[in-house]
């Protein structure tokens, strides 16, 4: 196997999963042509896991299947390109609809796009081995966010396989998530617009604000994009970065109609409308800069 060396500076561990990505989102707001663009995309490399947790869609085979189709080099250079012209400064999260860490290329795929972003990787955590970490660290990843669902042994697995690694304490973030309904399995639990009503779940709110389409969007291991992670119907594409740039489809008119309806308090459009997501603890810089310029 071809050696690995790290190229980029390892970034101080942000302990706290929410605080980490207020830095990431909300510190510094980032404009072209004078429009606020987006500061957390999330990759969804592959459509397919390992897994079936009770709270996920991909629990349901019917609604969610293994398809196993992966994203491929030709979407990740236009990617790349498409970044690199908006000069991107934030947060790209290999997570969205799969488990990345079944994607065979992912040390090629990250070491390229760790060019022109922040680079996380959520994992079941089921793959990983110390060579693995390794190798992870060494593709330019900045943080390896573990997800533990079996139990709190995990724990001591997975500090003594990072200890074996030979890899920054900070640079993984272990999560637990072994617990029950009872404590909404260590999550923060939502609907994902409609496909899942398990644990005790905030009702839907058709007159609340989101800043979702404000500040991040998810591109499918396809190219084609959308409004955000909880989107797993996946209907509603709002442009494929093969037929147009990041930017273009960041201010088209689709994404540009939900922006508006979202941040006037109007959850009228499919899929938001079946949603009970949050939507505002992140983005309210982002929010802000959008309403001055649709003078909201």
């Amino acid at each position: 196997m071809k050696i690995l060396k790290r190229k980029k500076k390892q970034v101080k561990a942000i302990k706290v999963n929410l605080k980490r990505r207020t830095v990431i989102v909300d510190d510094k707001l980032c404009y072209h042509k004078k429009v606020p663009i987006p500061s957390w995309i999330e990759l969804s490399i592959i459509d397919a896991c390992n897994r079936d947790c009770i709270f996920c869609p991909k629990s349901d085979s019917k609604i969610a299947p293994n398809t196993y189709l992966k994203m491929e080099s030709p979407i990740i250079n236009k990617l790349y390109k498409d970044l690199k012209e908006i000069n991107f400064k934030g947060s790209l999260t290999l997570c969205g609809y799969g488990e990345p860490m079944l994607h065979k290329d992912i040390y090629r795929l990250t070491k390229k796009l760790a060019e022109v972003a922040f680079i996380e990787i959520v994992t079941n955590g089921d793959t990983l081995k110390p060579e693995v970490i390794n190798n992870l660290y060494n593709s330019d990843v900045n943080k390896l966010l573990i997800s533990m669902y079996d139990g709190s042994h995990q724990v001591k697995k997975f500090k003594d396989m990072i200890k074996e690694a030979k890899v920054p304490e900070d640079f993984v973030i272990l999560r637990d998530r072994w617990h029950d309904e009872n404590k909404d399995y260590g999550l923060k639990l939502t609907n994902r617009a409609g496909l899942v009503d398990i644990g005790i779940q905030e009702k839907i709110d058709l007159n609340k604000k989101c800043y979702y389409p404000s500040y991040q969007f998810l591109i499918d291991w396809n190219g084609d994009v959308y409004l955000c992670p909880q989107d797993w119907h996946r209907r509603m594409a709002m442009g494929n970065i093969m037929q147009n740039s990041i930017f273009e489809i960041w201010t088209g008119k689709i994404i540009t109609k939900y922006r508006k309806s979202l941040l006037n308090g109007k959850r009228e459009n499919h899929p938001c409308s079946n949603c009970n997501a949050e939507g505002t603890v992140l983005g309210k810089n982002h929010a802000g800069a959008w309403k001055e310029i649709y003078k909201i």
